[in-house]
């Protein structure tokens, strides 16, 4: 028990009104205030309950318990909500991936949109000129990317678990399909918790990553050639064995997977068997195929993927004769597409793996002559920085969770000199509301930026993840 909890497993049998809902997936409800709370002027205490949703009356029992709020599973529900949904997956509850499947699928968008404009109201103090309307797609077997956690350690002896952790928790979850994964890899669930037991090393292989491509020929006669390639990448502590190399071998054949082998660090990720394959996916409105490794950083959402493309490069208003820069670009996702249509397009990473990706992808596009990448380290930019990279009409920045808040200050910087290096247009993709929120406030009441409209995608569906999209001109 943590210091300053109570004990924990308290039933409460007095129905609460929950009034809202967490990212978390964690209805709230706030408490009568007692004696001493409604003497001070205080609202109750706000209390967190797992499976609740908002306008449903319910029982529940805290599992933690603090001064200020406490932690609540749901016990019994009095008064469901309309918007309450039957959770697909026989694991929801267990497993920590999808909190929201118990939510309709357009509560869920709308509460994710009402998080990224409560987020530029409060943190950004802007109004977007425009709220986007928000962009779904396939809501089940869309996730193309994951890894999936073993542990030689169950209730049922001598039963390896293959999965996602459950819920705030080091344990595996006891799964043997997942609804977002694509079905064939969903399948494979038990049959690599068979594999791995088979393996001398059992205890050894902590973890398999996961990652679905394009067939190769969509519209091949070959089944082979049709079928989407699958990869899979056994993480192992210590080395394999002959007979745990055919036993691998002999489970690529018969489920028509690729195996890959990373016995160190991520640089030692390898192809093992068969030795040659091709992971792509693609970009049709573009004309773009783009071979990545299943350890690279792609979108795991490949439909949702294409539609945030097509939309970042229509918001961009790309011209013919621009320059424009293409920043944390990875393996070209945006980078490419954008040649397509630009004058010319600086990608920057700062990965070398990436970068080195990305300058293969357009090789492979025809596209090197349109698209130059660098590496260079985008949480450290100065105005001197941007100056390096030269004049580019328009921008486009897809940053991680940590948001590009020194690029950002930089444009502020450069817009008190009155620098002409400012671009005209900017675009930002999002993963996180907040730090996108707080980029807003810098560019648009320091840097001379306005919001001209955000909005969500549903990249993550039945997830808290909140991916997002801006775009901003300069506010002459």
């Amino acid at each position: 028990m943590r210091r300053g909890e109570k004990p924990v497993n308290i039933v409460v049998t007095e129905p609460v009104l929950i009034e809202a809902l967490d990212l978390d997936a964690q209805g709230i409800a706030r408490l009568p205030p007692n004696a001493e709370e409604a003497a001070q002027g205080q609202g109750g205490k706000v209390v967190f309950i797992q499976g609740a949703l908002p306008t449903e009356r319910v029982t529940y029992v805290i599992t933690r318990d603090k001064a200020r709020f406490s932690k609540a599973k749901l016990l019994d529900i009095i008064q469901p909500a309309v918007f309450r949904a039957k959770p697909k997956c026989a694991a929801f509850g267990v497993c920590g991936g999808c909190t929201m499947q118990h939510l309709d699928i357009r509560a869920q968008i709308a509460m994710k949109q009402r998080v990224l404009e409560d987020d530029l109201q409060h943190i950004a103090k802007v109004k977007p000129d425009e709220i986007f309307r928000p962009m779904g797609g396939p809501t089940w077997e869309y996730r193309h990317r994951a890894r999936l956690s073993a542990v030689n350690r169950s209730i049922k002896k001598g039963t390896v678990l293959v999965g996602f952790h459950e819920g705030k928790s080091g344990y595996v979850a006891d799964m043997t399909a997942c609804e977002i994964l694509p079905q064939h890899v969903s399948n494979l669930l038990p049959e690599l918790r068979k594999l791995i037991m088979s393996l001398s090393i059992v205890d050894y292989v902590p973890q398999v990553e996961l990652a679905v491509g394009e067939a190769e020929e969509p519209n091949s006669s070959d089944p082979n050639k049709a079928r989407p390639v699958t990869a899979l990448v056994f993480r192992h502590l210590k080395p394999l064995t002959s007979a745990d190399e055919q036993c691998l071998k002999d489970f690529a054949d018969q489920h028509h997977v690729w195996v890959w082998l990373q016995p160190k660090g991520i640089e030692t990720v390898a192809p093992f068997y068969p030795e040659t394959g091709k992971l792509c996916y693609r970009l049709p409105e573009f004309e773009i195929e783009m071979p990545f490794k299943p350890a690279d950083f792609t979108q795991v959402n490949h439909l949702m993927n294409r539609t945030l493309v097509s939309k970042a490069i229509r918001l961009l208003e790309v011209q013919p004769s621009d320059r424009v820069l293409d920043l944390f670009c990875g393996i070209g996702n945006f980078t490419l597409p954008l040649a397509r249509k630009a004058r010319s397009v600086l990608g920057i990473e700062g990965l070398a793996s990436l970068t080195t990706r990305a300058k293969a992808n357009a090789e492979h596009n025809h596209l090197a002559d349109k698209a130059n990448f660098m590496q260079s380290d985008l949480f450290e930019v100065t105005p001197e920085t941007i100056a390096s990279w030269g004049y580019a009409q328009r921008w486009l920045m897809d940053p991680p969770r940590e948001g590009a808040m020194e690029i950002c200050l930089a444009l502020a910087s450069l817009h008190a000199q009155q620098d002409p290096l400012l671009p005209e247009r900017i675009v930002y993709v999002s993963c996180n509301p907040k730090t996108l929120a707080r980029d807003v406030e810098i560019l648009c009441h320091q840097a001379g930026y306005r919001l001209l409209g955000a909005g969500i995608i549903n990249m993550f569906p039945h997830t808290s993840h909140v991916e997002s999209i801006a775009v901003f001109v300069r506010d002459e």
